[in-house]
């Protein structure tokens, strides 16, 4: 039996019966995703002092005659309804946690009514839900209590749809705790009696104190709930302006919803059809997205179709204006036919033609240049048409980054002889595909062709079916659209438990900048285990970030499987999950610890957040003694040195073991490994050198970064850095190789020497590059703020908008260095006996 609980059940006080399933009921409920029915405003409504009279929504529309002042006074009546029934649903949650206690009471005595593991199994996730809802509630109660038109929740139903997670823990494990549940009743008088009267609270301005309701009705509540969610979304977005800044973060809580229901929700709903399957089945979308499609050795982006048993890449036709838009099918294969070919069988692919990073990092540094262009603009009430034309440049400049970033590849190959080639950016989409695909697979499939009219019916419905609407590109974004973070996230990566067996394992992180996800950290593999320990922390980069995703893999040791191509990832997913990075939540000086459930298994991280102007600060130390925030001077003169021993050593280390590693510098160091060597070179311990030829390459790596980081002053100087500036703008090389030549001569000698001394280093890195993966431009982007960034006091002048900042002061900075690292040999001598210079001041 399939039971359609839908909108008809939700009124604007949230008053429903309270349903029980019929007898011997064995799928699992299907759940209504399509908001096609708006709720009823019922008359009920004026004890709140609304006094609304009993009107569909839509006659309230926000249409062109209806001010938008009315949307938002139905924006109030959808959600006061909507928080009764949320009250509602809370009461009768706790009302199921209510005999938890107890029975777990007795679970350890001699008398148990029900095992650990039954109560566990039937009340799996309802604490965490309730918790859930509980605090959604508090948040929500006074906003809608307190009412004025300012009033902003949207944030909050983002937060509710990201947690959706555990509902679809819920929803795995429904049938299970019913069973369990019906066992026990069977089996155990007492338990027979608690479940089949529970005592639900009224509402608090209801005269019934109580209503009895059944363990099974309560346990369905969850998944009739979800649906709720989504129905109020719709409503809440039908009457919220456009302008509102609430608009976009509702939009995108609907999306997580409507995505989230279509995964769970295996039955079909008709209203999602385009045409019939062979089988006479209906057919209907179950995935949409954008990939790069590598087609005849160019990229290309496509917009990609799974239906219930094909999958169609299409591509947008140019449509004339005001004309209606249509998909042209490229291609598409049947899932009965649709094989993923591994890494080996893939030989005769075309080899990926990887765009170098430091073309992608410029283009990163132009857009943020446009961004900051853009704002300065706004700012001063500038001409829309400037403004137009600047936006148009940064879509062109996304756009191109969006195609010829991804390197991930995902094949896919017809049965019946063609293979075709996607790349994307995140292994975590790419395993989303994948496993959306095996799962339609499962089902009894047949193979077919499809006849042109049926190609073209198909494909005419993608325009209306489709779920992703715009290029993910931030260009995109509504102006108050929440603009993501930018600066530095620190995460610690703890541990994770919930592996069925032993293995080697480690974790990825992912963040989405520029709009979409990238790979930016992974911890080490820790062997042979199912409960692994890493505590590593990492620091992220963030660059306009929404959500982070942990991912967890199985190591591959296969030789087999390993292939030649370098950006192939053939360890296994053991599991993945995301969570949204909320402003609020994340900007506080402390820890925040938090759990991500994939799969059964439970990763447990912290994070905290630093913008981008708090990390730009130096702090000079307050201590003499040590090498870390003390000035370089200072430490050369009491080593009798004319490098501090710290660099001396950590670039010998490098050299030695890690010029070959890949990614060497870029790639995060473990946080507390670096403290430890910090405290190491800080206290002159005898044992530095035992310590570092054990530790990790990057975190030696990552200790070099942070000793230039934290001088008080840049290496290049507080005083000449308005004149590094000036002088790598200078478009005659002559001229600037003279005022260049002589800014690196007014340095003092410690600086200078030093400053030769790394630049060497950082050039025989790049001679690895082929290996390595660090080109001379990928270390100047490393290092260049590293070396320039002013101190404290002296950014203070400069510091505008820490974005601003940010995108024109770094790339000059990368650009400074880069004309060392490009520069013929420059030895110390020469330098200075060299008068060819002019040794006027700059």
């Amino acid at each position: 039996a399939d039971f359609n609980y839908g909108a008809d059940e939700y009124d604007a006080e949230g008053n429903e019966e309270p349903k029980a399933l019929p007898e011997g009921s064995e799928t699992m409920p299907y759940i209504d995703e399509s908001p096609t029915m708006s709720p009823q405003l019922s008359a009920r409504g004026q004890e709140s002092g609304d006094g609304v009279s009993p009107t569909p929504t839509d006659g309230l529309g926000t249409g062109g005659e209806r001010d938008a002042g009315k949307g938002l006074e139905m924006r109030k009546l959808v959600l006061s309804g909507f928080l009764a029934s949320e009250e509602i649903y809370i009461n009768q949650l706790e009302a199921l946690l209510l005999p938890m206690k107890p029975l777990k009471a007795t679970a350890t005595t001699s008398q148990p009514v029900l095992t650990l593991q039954q109560i566990e199994t039937i009340f799996y996730k309802i604490q965490d839900i309730y918790e859930i809802h509980k605090e959604f509630y508090d948040s929500l109660c006074p906003k809608v209590q307190q009412w004025d038109s300012n009033v902003t929740m949207g944030h909050l139903f983002q937060k509710l749809a990201s947690q959706l997670g555990v509902y679809k823990a819920f929803v795995d494990n429904y049938k299970i705790a019913l069973e369990t549940a019906e066992k026990c009743s069977q089996s155990n008088y007492q338990f027979q009696k608690i479940s089949e009267e529970l005592k639900v609270k009224g509402p608090k301005d209801s005269k019934e104190s109580h209503t009895s309701v059944t363990m099974e009705a309560l346990l369905y509540k969850p998944i009739d709930r979800v649906t709720r969610s989504t129905l109020v979304l719709h409503d809440l977005l039908k009457h919220t302006p456009a302008d509102h800044p609430d608009y976009p973060l509702l939009q995108d809580a609907l999306r997580i919803s409507q995505n989230f229901l279509s995964s769970i929700n295996e039955d079909i709903d008709p209203r999602r059809t385009a045409v019939t399957t062979p089988k006479g089945e209906t057919r209907q979308l179950v995935k949409d997205g954008f990939l790069v499609e590598l087609s005849e050795g160019s990229r290309k982006l496509r917009h990609v179709f799974l239906f219930t048993d094909v999958l169609l890449c299409a591509k947008l036709k140019k449509t004339a204006v005001g004309k209606h838009q249509q998909y042209d099918c490229k291609w598409y294969v049947p899932l009965a036919d649709l094989v993923f070919p591994s890494p080996e069988e893939s030989e005769h692919c075309p080899q990926v033609h990887v765009i170098p990073d430091h073309e992608l990092e410029d283009m990163k540094m132009k857009i943020s240049a446009i961004k900051s262009e853009v704002q300065k603009e706004k700012a001063n009430k500038g001409q829309s048409r400037a403004i137009e034309r600047l936006k148009k440049k940064m879509f062109e400049n996304e756009f191109w980054l969006l195609l010829n970033s991804p390197a991930i590849p995902f094949r896919i190959h017809n049965r019946n002889g063609k293979s075709y080639l996607f790349l994307l950016s995140s292994d975590y989409e790419r395993s989303e595909w994948r496993e959306a695909i095996q799962k339609l697979q499962k089902k009894d499939l047949q193979a077919f062709v499809l006849s042109s009219v049926e190609l073209q019916v198909l494909t005419g419905s993608c325009f209306k079916l489709r779920t992703v609407h715009n290029i993910p590109v931030t260009s995109n974004k509504d102006d108050d659209e929440s603009p993501g973070l930018y600066g530095f996230l620190h995460v610690i990566v703890h541990s994770a438990k919930g592996f069925k067996q032993s293995a080697d394992l480690y974790c990825t992180l992912e963040v989405d900048s520029f709009g979409y996800f990238v790979s930016k950290a992974k911890t080490r593999v820790f062997r042979d285990t199912t409960e692994p320990q890493w505590n590593e922390e990492f620091e992220i980069e963030l660059e306009g970030s929404q959500s982070l995703r942990i991912l967890c893999y199985e190591k591959c040791y296969d030789k087999t499987k390993l292939n030649k191509d370098n950006n192939e990832i053939v360890d296994r997913i053991m599991g993945k999950g995301q969570i949204q990075l909320d402003p609020q939540a994340v900007q506080t000086k402390n820890w925040h610890m938090d759990v991500i459930e994939m799969n059964g298994i439970k990763v447990e991280f912290s994070m905290k957040f630093t913008s981008r102007d708090m990390s730009l600060k130096r702090t000079p130390s307050k201590k003499q003694t040590g090498v870390f925030g003390v000035k370089i001077s200072v430490v050369t003169k009491r080593e009798r040195s004319k490098v501090p021993y710290i660099v001396r050593q950590c670039i010998e280390e490098v050299e030695k073991r890690g010029i070959e590693e890949v990614g060497i510098y870029r790639i995060s160091g473990v946080a507390t490994d670096i403290q430890a060597l910090k405290a190491v070179f800080d206290a002159n311990n005898k044992d530095i050198l035992v310590m570092l030829s054990d530790m990790d390459i990057n975190a030696i790596a990552g200790t070099l970064k942070l000793y230039f980081r934290e001088l008080p002053e840049p290496l290049l100087t507080d005083r000449l850095y308005p004149a590094f500036m000036e002088g790598i703008a200078l478009s005659d090389p002559a001229a600037k190789e003279n005022c260049m030549m002589h800014l690196l001569r007014s340095l003092p000698d410690p600086n200078l020497i030093t400053f030769l001394f790394l630049l060497e280093h950082l050039k025989r890195v790049a001679e690895k590059e082929p290996i390595n993966k660090m080109s001379l431009h990928n270390l100047a982007t490393v290092f260049g703020p590293t070396l320039l960034r002013p101190s404290e006091g002296e950014s203070k002048a400069h510091l505008t908008l820490a974005s601003d900042i940010w995108s024109h002061d770094v790339m000059a900075q990368v650009q400074v260095l880069l004309y060392y690292l490009q520069h013929p040999p420059i030895s110390f001598t020469e330098l200075k006996r060299n008068t060819l210079y002019f040794s006027t001041d700059v």
